[in-house]
């Protein structure tokens, strides 16, 4: 049976999720700022309780952003290690789609609005549909100011907001939801649960692929000279 190892530390939470022999286990914290220090831990501990070696890994699935740069690139650097270590693939999720994935186990919701407060006065937008039991993303992921925020041209029925995103800026994105819950953020259980699709469709890619996506371009890459 397929063993997978997922992680995310975009975002203040920093969690990790292990699939074993049909089983899934998780650990999640909220600690802003002490990623680096805690993730290696966590990791070890979940295979440890689960009596998984590292060398049973398929697979190791991470949230590619968009979140924090910092944040982002520990998750990677700690993937790629493990990954390269192992000869292993990888698997990146989109840290909206773990906001809309996780949405639908808590809430059951079918149809998300996710944004992640990107600072300066933008939010990390996606919007995303449930598909046998899979958020699947409608439309493009994008930043933006929260009044350019908006659903699918196709969009009908009632749609959930998640994230962080909505907690900042609720009252400027001009789009009505059903239901919110502003103080979400991505955790691992669900990355795993993404993971597991695409793991199923053979979307695993060598870990020198493992790269971030920050949606902002213009502060992750250099300007060229005018």
């Amino acid at each position: 049976m397929t063993t997978l190892l997922a992680l995310d530390t975009a975002t203040e939470a920093c969690s990790v999720a292990l699939l074993h022999n049909g089983q899934v286990l998780s650990h999640y914290e909220v600690i802003p700022r002490l990623h680096a220090q805690r993730l290696l831990p966590m990791i070890k501990q979940l295979l440890a309780d689960a009596e998984v070696p590292l060398s049973a890994l398929d697979a190791i699935a991470f949230g590619r952003g968009p979140g924090a740069f910092t944040g982002v690139r520990i998750a990677i650097g700690v993937v790629q290690g493990l990954a390269f270590a192992l000869e292993r693939p990888v698997l990146p999720v989109s840290n909206l789609a773990v906001l809309a994935q996780r949405s639908l186990r808590e809430h059951g919701a079918q149809q998300v609005a996710a944004a992640i407060d990107a600072r300066m006065d933008e939010v990390y937008w996606g919007c995303y549909r449930a598909e046998q039991g899979e958020m699947r993303l409608a439309g493009v992921e994008a930043v933006l100011p929260p009044e350019r925020a908006s659903l699918p041209g196709d969009a009908s029925g009632d749609w959930f907001a998640a994230g962080t995103g909505w907690g900042t800026f609720a009252a400027r994105i001009p789009v009505a939801v059903s239901g919110q819950d502003a103080a979400m953020l991505p955790h691992a259980e669900d990355l795993l649960s993404l993971a597991r699709f695409a793991w199923a469709r053979g979307e695993a890619v060598v870990a020198d692929l493992a790269q971030p996506v920050y949606l902002r371009d213009q502060v992750a890459t250099p300007k060229a000279p005018v």
